[in-house]
């Protein structure tokens, strides 16, 4: 089984709630009758201020979305990817390892419905200073750690780009899946650094960290609300 991860881009004339509900009522359903196994959406949602609790660059060109499923084998993408084209002004996609450091400790809501809380998803190159190794080791072996110590995270999904699936997709490195319980859990920094008594230290090692193996400048992070529309691959 290989792991596909798709970003979503809307036309600016497509309003936000109309894309959802495309993706939600017409796309996720074809996806997942045409075979594909473990299909997530993540879908923007703007409950959430960021920009009180992470760096966030301001650009037009933010995905609405993204679309992960299981194949077993990434040389059938073709049709899903025709699904996703029909229904995106713009699609990008990779072949993708998934690792959960961190899982939810249940999950008690059906398929297609939103999960409880919201998903900040966070996609980056990898700077050009780094090598892969270096890249990597900092990634999983510094940051990971931390971030599941420091931040209320209910489950933690790192994905890292093992190659992209056209030439149009832009050319990033990693995908990760930040699972909080609540909104507020994402916007308030005191919550989402660790509590009061450790919110400044914990958001200045937090940024220390992650300078060592991103350029914050090109980090893209996301609020979204997450759909959950087949069983995990077997």
């Amino acid at each position: 089984m290989e792991k596909l991860v798709y970003l979503l881009w809307r036309d600016p004339a497509d309003e936000a709630q109309s894309f959802a509900k495309r993706m939600l009522e017409s796309v996720g359903p074809a996806l997942v009758a045409r075979g594909a196994r473990g299909l997530a959406l993540h879908l923007a949602d703007d409950r959430a201020d960021l920009g009180r609790t992470v760096p966030v660059r301001a650009e037009r060109d933010l995905v609405a979305g993204t679309a992960s499923f299981w194949l077993p084998s990434v040389d059938e993408r073709a049709a899903f990817e025709a699904i996703l084209r029909e229904a995106c002004a713009r699609v990008g996609g990779y072949l993708v390892t998934e690792s959960v450091p961190r899982d939810f400790d249940r999950r008690d809501w059906p398929d297609g419905a939103p999960s409880p809380g919201l998903v900040m998803v966070s996609i980056f190159p990898q700077p050009a200073r780094l090598s892969r190794e270096e890249f990597i080791a900092r990634w999983h072996g510094s940051h990971t750690p931390l971030a599941l110590e420091v931040h209320p995270l209910w489950r933690y999904v790192r994905n890292v780009v093992a190659r992209r699936l056209d030439e149009d997709a832009p050319d990033y490195a990693g995908i990760v899946e930040e699972h909080v319980r609540s909104a507020a859990d994402l916007d308030d920094p005191i919550r989402f650094y660790g509590g009061a008594e450790r919110a400044e230290r914990n958001m200045a090692r937090i940024l220390e960290d992650a300078r060592s193996f991103l350029d914050l400048e090109h980090v893209m992070s996301v609020v979204t609300r997450q759909y959950l529309f087949s069983s995990l691959p077997s």
